[in-house]
């Protein structure tokens, strides 16, 4: 079957393409890229109108919780995220473990429109309600040699590895599981992603007092090249922004290093701290939109906590705030170019994953994974869970996207809806 996506906007930062071109998919496979394809080679197509429209490749979130069912209410359901948001490809953050795999596999991963990928979670439980039973993730809780054993046997599915370099940990049991994370990633030879940030049970809960200033520091000393460092724009202490509001000094050092940013917006994503990042020089490499099921409006099954910190620490509004889309939006309103906050979801996150060779860009041969988008123009605002708003006249809403060459409509009910600014239609 012959799709024709006429005449929009395609942005391929990988191809280095920016203007209006014709994207001819064939097969599943992508065909033609070029301007007016001639009639001998679309025949039999059906056409597409993608004029006014972004036609981009194919979004990946590398910052998602899709371990549906198993990690309790935090998992959603990956084509919810995925396809019916605009999104190709999904990698989960920690959701499997080395134990839980080989269910993530058959139970998600070949049973989902969307592609399914992990960073694999350095803790035998994997990422159970968003680790909100601390002794469960423990120094006594890894197995390195398990760990590093289950990534090399499946290297279609793992990409890397979680960890947590939070001060709820730091406060429990110091630098020890960071050590054995960085360990696992080395012995496998794949990238470790860090997160940064407060977790519970928080510090005043027991444990011992940290310097959230000084976590930094000790965490990038155990790291390599390609490592990610994730939540540089989170309000949370313990990152990449000092108690006193100034860059961590060692921030440029890292970069320089070889580490890599990824935002993993999140619930705890600050307009105010990404100033302050941003204008110190530091640009994150990919996105994330890190959605799980305590921010986002989902039914929470028997047997979830009847609160969650997350869920408390932000102004939840009964519906999810963001999307990897609307994440995009919250890019461009801080100033980033287009076409870096489409590489960021495109073949910067292809990178991220090892897998440039085969995403992130609509060369032809390749699998048609392909994005379409709505560029909208109005008079929009934006707001974090701090309570900060930015105004912004661009809103990119997903339309639809191909996996594979199949199309699915970008109709998640978990898509968040613009808000006009007040006595404005937008």
């Amino acid at each position: 079957m012959k799709i024709l996506l006429k005449g929009g906007r395609v942005i391929d930062p990988a191809a280095g393409r920016d203007g209006q071109f014709d994207v001819l998919i064939d097969n599943g496979l992508i065909a033609a890229v070029g301007t007016d394809l001639p009639a001998s080679q679309t025949a039999g197509a059906q056409v597409t109108d993608c004029r006014g429209k972004l036609v981009l490749p194919g979004l990946i979130d590398t910052h998602g919780h899709n371990y549906q069912y198993v990690t309790g209410r935090f998992g959603l359901n990956p084509d919810l995220c995925g396809v019916r948001s605009g999104v190709t490809t999904l990698i989960d953050q920690g959701g499997p473990s080395c134990i839980t795999l080989a269910g993530y596999r058959h139970f998600l991963v070949e049973r989902s429109d969307t592609r399914m990928l992990a960073f694999l979670s350095a803790y035998l439980v994997g990422g159970l309600e968003g680790h909100y039973y601390p002794e469960l993730y423990q120094p006594g809780c890894l197995d390195v040699a398990a760990t590093v054993k289950s990534a090399k046997a499946n290297p279609d599915l793992v990409k890397g590895f979680k960890a947590h370099a939070e001060i709820g940990g730091f406060a429990r049991w110091g630098t020890e599981v960071m050590r054995d994370s960085a360990r696992i990633a080395a012995e496998a030879g794949l990238p470790l992603y860090i997160h940064f940030g407060q977790l519970w049970p928080k510090p005043g809960d027991g444990g011992m007092p940290v310097d959230p200033d000084t976590i930094f520091n000790q965490v990038v000393e155990m790291l390599k090249p390609g490592d990610i460092l994730a939540h540089p724009f989170s309000r949370n202490p313990g990152g990449f922004v000092e108690v006193n509001g100034k860059l961590h000094p060692l921030v440029k050092e890292a970069l320089a290093r070889g580490l890599k940013v990824d935002v993993g917006h999140g619930s705890h994503f600050s307009f105010r701290v990404a100033r302050l990042v941003l204008d110190a020089g530091v640009i994150p490499d990919t996105l994330g939109a890190d959605m799980h099921g305590y921010n986002t409006s989902v039914p929470a099954p028997a047997g979830t906590p009847d609160s969650h910190p997350d869920e408390e620490e932000h102004l939840f509004t009964g519906r999810t705030r963001f999307s990897l889309v609307s994440a995009m939006t919250s890019m461009l309103a801080l100033g980033l170019p287009l076409n870096h906050v489409v590489a960021m979801a495109t073949c910067n996150a292809a990178k991220m994953c090892g897998m440039e060779h085969e995403l992130g860009t609509l060369a032809v041969g390749r699998v048609a994974d392909v994005s379409v988008l709505d560029d909208l123009a109005g008079q929009w605002v934006l707001r974090d869970n701090e309570g900060n708003r930015v105004e912004t006249d661009r809103w990119l809403q997903p339309a639809f996207c191909l996996r594979a060459g199949k199309r699915f409509e970008a109709d998640a009910p978990i898509l968040p809806v613009a808000e006009a600014v007040e006595g404005v239609a937008a």
